[in-house]
């Protein structure tokens, strides 16, 4: 755990590296976690933002950017450090804090950088030479692909004067022309967009939003989900109910994807690369989804302004597990292990009532820890391990001992006023109705589980085809 303001590096091992700056001494120092033993020290009193390079060869640092009377063009204020020798690399003008940092391959052969709308691209850390560039019109944004090589981008450009934004695939380093780009995917409605990698660089999932939704429904401007695979096949997503998309993750499986989305409360699907829904797991109080790291388990949790609540589904057999609450949690993460979460109230989010709590994903509470009087906790991670250090494991429904118990979602009732609560209790309509889950996967006999309006038309077919007939 790091219970500081400070950084992991990507890998974890025995080696792993943390970043720490020091409120006293105002300073950035590099920390070897196995023995605590500092590695290197920068004299960096202003750095607000810190990252590794994947392989922790290079340690990012930067610093808001400023101009004063002895330097009115400003400072250069991102810098790229070696951690082997501790020598500057270079010193780079970023004067945004979007995108700030260099984006590597996890191989570190390719970086990418952000600069005037264009993308520099860098090749073996050798930042004195742009090894290539992508030539286009205020690019705005970028996700550069998960893995090795060869790797591929995805890059936004925002519409302008009635022409619509898009999102084009590249592979490195085939960056013009104008059959380099591998897919495109053109839409409207767009003030900014999230662009989301499969882990194997097969597909991206962009979710683009507007800040206002003219139609007045909602308060969150509006989303659309759009899928755009390295084939050149393209698709909306498409969502059965209204409103706001909260979160969208990838399964570690690359093979499918859920949704969470609509007015509260809110339907969370599972699509496949065909953007065909595979299983509505129904409305609830919920605005994110985890998968477990091997993909078998998937958290549907409501934080923030909603209570705490946490279903945990196998994924496999689209059966609940538990349904365990952590009320007033402003971070959730899974264990590399598969095996348990971390939930946790930090600073500045919440600034009482800090601490942080382990779970086993069954509902157990294992491990729980308060801040003292007067303390802050600003972050929890768990320690990265290399992948497949933990081979999935078959899921349990019953939950595990632990002398802390488990914390269940407890049903609760319709508020009545005191001088009703003496009389029998009444059916009364509700603001909506509660969906159930459906497996939206072809059965044995190919049929799918309908919904009610979807069996309702069905029958209406049905009888209609039969008139005919008897006609």
């Amino acid at each position: 755990f790091n219970e500081s303001s400070g950084k992991q590096s990507h890998q974890g091992s025995v080696n792993l590296k943390l970043v720490q700056p020091s409120l006293t001494e105002k300073s950035v120092s590099v920390v070897k976690c196995s023995d605590g033993s500092v590695v290197s020290t920068f004299d960096l009193p202003k750095t607000t933002l810190l990252e590794f390079s994947p392989l922790n060869n290079v340690l990012v640092t930067w610093q808001p950017y400023t101009k004063s009377q002895d330097s009115p063009q400003g400072d250069a204020n991102l810098q790229l450090w070696d951690l082997q020798s501790s020598q500057l690399i270079k010193a780079l003008f970023q004067k945004k804090v979007d995108s700030w940092c260099p984006s590597w391959s996890e191989d570190e052969k390719i970086c990418v950088r952000s600069v005037n709308n264009e993308l520099h691209f860098f090749e073996n850390n050798d930042f004195n030479t742009i090894a290539n560039k992508l030539h286009m019109q205020k690019v705005s944004d970028f996700e550069l692909s998960p893995g090795g090589q060869p790797s591929k981008v995805a890059v936004y450009v925002p519409g302008s004067k009635g022409a619509p934004s898009f999102v084009r695939l590249y592979q490195y380093p085939v960056l013009g022309g104008p059959s380099a780009a591998l897919a495109n995917k053109s839409f409207f409605k767009a003030d900014r967009v999230t662009m989301q990698w499969n882990k194997k660089a097969s597909a991206v999932l962009v979710t683009a939003s507007t800040e206002v939704d003219k139609t007045g429904a909602s308060y969150y401007g509006e989303q659309t989900l759009h899928y755009l695979a390295v084939n050149g096949e393209t698709a909306l997503v498409q969502l059965p109910k209204n409103g706001p998309i909260y979160d969208v993750a990838w399964s570690p499986n690359s093979a499918e994807f859920c949704v969470v989305y609509g007015f509260m409360p809110a339907k969370a699907t599972i699509y496949n690369l065909k953007c065909d829904p595979v299983f509505d797991f129904g409305t609830g109080p919920r605005n994110a989804a985890y998968y477990s790291p091997q993909g078998h388990i998937l958290v549907l949790a409501g934080f923030g302004n909603l209570r705490g609540q946490m279903e945990v589904w196998d994924v496999k057999k689209y059966k609940q597990v538990s349904k365990p609450e952590a009320p007033d949690a402003t971070h959730f993460s899974w264990c590399p292990d598969g095996e348990h979460v971390v939930t946790a109230t930090c600073s500045p989010r919440l600034r009482v009532s800090n601490g942080y709590k382990i779970w086993h994903y069954t509902g157990s509470v294992l491990h729980k820890w308060d801040v003292a009087a007067g303390s802050e906790l600003w972050e929890v991670r768990w320690q990265l391990f290399p992948e497949r250090s933990f081979p999935e494991r078959a899921v349990k429904y019953q939950a595990v001992p632990s002398e802390l118990g488990s914390t269940q979602a407890q049903t609760t009732q319709a508020y009545r006023p005191p001088a009703l609560r003496h009389l029998p209790a009444t059916p009364s309509s509700k603001l909506h109705e509660d969906e159930p889950p459906q497996n939206l996967r072809p059965g044995v006999s190919g049929e799918r589980s309908l919904s009610k309006s979807a069996l309702k038309n069905q029958k209406k077919r049905e009888a209609k085809k039969a008139a005919k007939q008897v006609s």
